[in-house]
């Protein structure tokens, strides 16, 4: 039992980590709405655009991952007694998995906020601006909950890596 309670407790904070994305995606409409409603001079209008792109997409990120999270946990007490053995191997090579797609992300989204930096510098109109700062903020949200969900990811492979996975089918 102590890979499922393993599993089971990684799987919800997953879950709570992900909201995250759901409540900065909230923070961008709500900036939206603000310049739309408040925005006076022409940057303040050209976010208008992009703070509602990019809370929309975290919204969908967020709750694209929450859903698929919330149903992982359910799923994980059925896989555990169907076949321990075929769970545990499962979540090994998930856990791989997962910790090689970050690998791939935190290379990325640093050359994006790079991109993103140089179109401040090198293309002076309103739109391109609030597009590129927009951007670095949203990529940035990405980075935090991102990184933090990097270092559950490894913490929870090595773990599942000490359980003595026979001592687990016998129970």
């Amino acid at each position: 039992m102590e890979l499922l309670k393993l599993a089971t407790e990684w799987a919800k904070a997953e879950v709570f980590s992900t909201r995250f994305f759901i409540l900065f995606a909230i923070g961008f409409l709500i900036a939206s709405v603000g310049f739309w409603q408040l925005g006076k001079t022409d940057l303040a209008k050209a976010y208008i655009i992009p703070t509602l792109v990019a809370g929309v997409l975290l919204l969908i990120i967020g709750s694209g991952l929450n859903y698929t999270n919330i149903q992982r946990v359910k799923q994980f007490e059925k896989d555990f007694n169907t076949d321990t053995s075929a769970f545990y191997q499962s979540e090994i090579e998930r856990s791989e998995s997962t910790l090689k797609e970050y690998t791939v992300v935190f290379k990325v989204i640093p050359i994006l906020i790079i991109i993103a930096s140089l179109l401040i510098l090198f293309v002076n109109t309103p739109t391109w601006r609030a597009i590129s700062i927009t951007t670095i903020a949203m990529l940035i949200v990405i980075l935090l909950v991102d990184g933090t969900a990097h270092s559950r990811i490894e913490s929870y492979h090595k773990e599942l890596k000490l359980v003595d996975i026979e001592n687990e089918i016998i129970k």
